[in-house]
């Protein structure tokens, strides 16, 4: 992977991360269209770049982050987050062998897309509008939330926990947030284990120029990811979720289109 498509990917990251259109998705889409090849640094390079885009949560709520007089809130992460990492490790050959699957991926967009044009009219009277009025059964729940996600590449991680968030009767905004939050945790632990399997399996891929690919790429998905989360938080909190839904029933049908001319693999 040259820098020029490391930018380009990361750009796609750090734009996507945060909507509900599925960041995964759109870095496997983009991949074959600029002709880059999956393989063991490039399987990493996006888990990272992911880790890099979320840190920019860290920055924009580091006051509410780094509170440690509120510790009910690590504990609600940390609750949120098992279920993710229980099963991460125990279906990871089902989740690999679904990341490889662009059919697979594209028919969970649309889908996915499908339920956002309906999720607004089915959670109308949310009103837990505080991070105290999350209990930590309400952190659970929302946390197998987002095992959907893992186990259903393209459905997007942030749909997946916001839309929990609200089937507990979070507003949006809250919702939104919480999933921000537990977005670093999980993807902490997706990157370790992303490099770990590297350094255990193709320790040949850990040199110089593919480190330096890395940062630039974890530098320019944090900076754009940045920018995008504020435009996504005032938009959801305007408008709802209609508007990506018609985006990923429109982007999945354009892709099974491209897989059916070969112009994508």
């Amino acid at each position: 992977m040259d820098t020029l498509k490391a930018i380009i990917i990361a750009i796609v990251e750090g734009l996507t991360e945060f909507l509900p259109i599925s960041s995964t998705a759109h870095m496997k889409i983009t991949n074959p269209l600029i002709g880059v090849q999956p393989n063991a640094f490039t399987d990493m390079f996006e888990v990272v770049i992911q880790l890099a885009a979320i840190l920019s949560v860290v920055t924009i709520y580091w006051r509410k982050f780094f509170d440690f007089s509120k510790l009910n809130l690590y504990i609600k992460l940390i609750i949120a987050v098992i279920p993710a990492l229980l099963f991460g490790a125990l279906l990871k050959k089902h989740i690999d062998a679904a990341l490889d699957n662009l059919v697979f991926i594209a028919i969970v967009m649309i889908v996915g897309g499908i339920v956002l044009l309906f999720i607004d009219k089915l959670f109308t009277n949310n009103h837990l509008a505080q991070e105290e009025d999350i209990s930590n059964k309400k952190a659970f729940i929302i946390g197998c939330f987002q095992v959907l996600a893992i186990l259903f590449p393209g459905l997007s991680r942030s749909a997946a926990t916001i839309i929990g968030g609200m089937s507990q009767k979070l507003t949006r905004g809250l919702a939104a947030e919480f999933s921000f939050f537990l977005a670093v945790p999980t993807m902490f632990a997706a990157s370790a284990k992303s490099m770990l399997d590297v350094y255990q399996e193709h320790p040949e891929v850990l040199v110089k120029d593919n480190f330096i690919t890395l940062g630039i790429g974890a530098v320019v998905s944090y900076i754009v990811a940045l920018l995008a989360i504020k435009f996504f938080i005032s938009y959801l909190q305007k408008h709802g979720f209609k508007v990506f839904g018609w985006y990923r029933i429109v982007l999945g049908i354009a892709v099974l289109a491209l897989i059916y001319t070969n112009t994508i693999h």
